[in-house]
């Protein structure tokens, strides 16, 4: 009966998903059809509109729309220009010296905002013009603005990271979010290294530096922006607050300063109200979706049998965590990371358990390959914003992105094999 059952969940799901239904309602859809099957009608339908309602009933997921309403104040609150500013004088004197602004830029602002498409349109806006007056290639700036953007998934405040936390069973944020530094950083470094030779064999130029004064300027102008990683990460971690009250915290510093810089403008707010439901509709939507979807395929014990499978192909670690990372990074393609995160999680994480995987360290792997899912097509959406600030077909961008994929994948072997790389600073900070 499982295999009948897990072949009616996932079936249904992709065929309504190739017939152009929303993914939540594809989720929805298939998981009621499954779970018709084996108990009556009516109790299908009861529990169902009963797990879906208690699926987002949580504390901590109240800070997913706080994270989203401070990352979009912030992207209309000046602060990305200055953070722009602020990695010229870091990496200013690399070749392709634009292209690594670029990068550190979206490491920054991807991190404040916790959007890899804020994060894109908001660098792509700045720096493609400019790369272009320097005679860069568009192909090349949309490539660098693309590859680096989903850097700030990683790197915290995350929102995925909260998603992950809550259905792998109350992991702890703030372990999760110390865990993101080390691989979201290494994952910008590796983009950097393939933008500087393929700036060396263009001969693109280096910038001009700023002098010191100007140098002091920029800094002291972008340190207030930075210090909201202080605040929020370290009230976290120091246990002054919890990961949601942290969101509130950074909503009203978010505030305050686009005030202060005088970047928002009271009119704003019903705008920048709007988005924040809109965007945190849709994710609350998915999230409960995939809560019913989790319920079925746990009563129809599909997270074991296909563990028992995944175990009878081969006993071996590395096997196992190759299959895995393969299957996320092909989910990756076609399915945006938070259902991803939300229906693989359950089916994964026993799996990497059996091997005495650490959850933080499993979390960093599964949403490190869902994340990359967001410069490849079909449903890329840093691909696709990038693309079109920068005004380029996908399809001319593709064969230079191909590098700097090759690249982001040899950085999460790192992360899946090393361990360390990711439970370095939990552990440093006893969390």
């Amino acid at each position: 009966m499982t295999m009948i059952a897990g072949i009616v969940l996932f079936v249904s799901f992709f065929l309504l998903l190739l017939f152009g239904a929303p993914i939540a309602l594809a989720i929805i859809l298939s998981s009621v059809a499954t779970f018709l099957l084996i108990v009556p009608f009516d109790v299908a339908i009861l529990t169902s509109a009963q797990r879906m309602v208690t699926g987002i009933d949580n504390f901590t997921m109240l800070a997913i729309p706080l994270f989203v309403l401070s990352g979009i104040i912030m992207n209309n609150g000046g602060i990305a220009f200055r953070l722009v500013n602020f990695a010229k004088v870091l990496v200013g004197r690399l070749p392709g010296s634009l292209a690594h602004t670029n990068v550190v830029g979206n490491m920054l602002f991807g991190s404040i905002s916790g959007s890899s498409v804020a994060s894109a349109a908001a660098m792509g806006r700045i720096m493609t013009p400019m790369q272009t007056n320097q005679g860069y290639k568009k192909t090349y700036s949309a490539a660098v603005n693309i590859a680096s953007a989903p850097t700030g998934l990683i790197i915290p405040p995350s929102s995925v990271l909260i998603v992950y936390s809550l259905v792998s069973g109350g992991t702890s944020v703030a372990a999760l979010f110390m865990a993101g530094y080390i691989p979201g950083i290494l994952w910008g470094l590796a983009v950097m290294v393939v933008a500087y030779f393929m700036a060396k064999k263009e001969g693109y130029s280096i910038s001009e530096t700023p002098n010191t004064k100007d140098k002091v300027y920029i800094v002291g102008s972008a340190i207030p922006s930075l210090f909201l990683i202080v605040i929020v990460i370290g009230g976290i971690v120091a246990g002054i607050f919890t990961a949601t009250e942290g969101a509130a915290v950074a909503v009203l510093y978010a505030t305050l300063l686009s005030l202060i810089y005088k970047s928002l403008k009271v009119r704003d707010i019903p705008a920048i109200l709007k988005e924040t439901i809109e965007i945190t509709g849709m994710i609350l939507f998915l999230i409960t979706a995939s809560a019913l979807f989790s319920l079925v395929m746990s009563y129809i014990g599909l997270p074991e049998a296909l563990s028992r499978a995944l175990l009878s192909i081969t006993e071996n670690q590395i096997g196992i965590i190759l299959i895995m990372i393969a299957i996320l990074l092909m989910i990756g393609t076609f399915m945006d990371i938070t259902p991803a995160v939300l229906i693989f999680t359950p089916i994964f994480l026993p799996v990497a358990q059996t091997f005495g995987m650490d959850p933080v360290h499993f979390g960093m792997v599964v949403c490190f390959a869902l994340c990359i899912g967001n410069m490849t097509p079909p449903v890329g959406s840093a691909l696709f914003v990038g693309c079109s600030v920068a005004e380029v077909r996908i399809e001319n961008v593709i064969k230079t992105l191909l590098p700097y994929f090759a690249a982001v994948i040899i950085v999460l072997l790192f992360v899946a094999f090393i361990p360390q790389i990711s439970l370095f600073l939990p552990n440093l900070f006893g969390l």
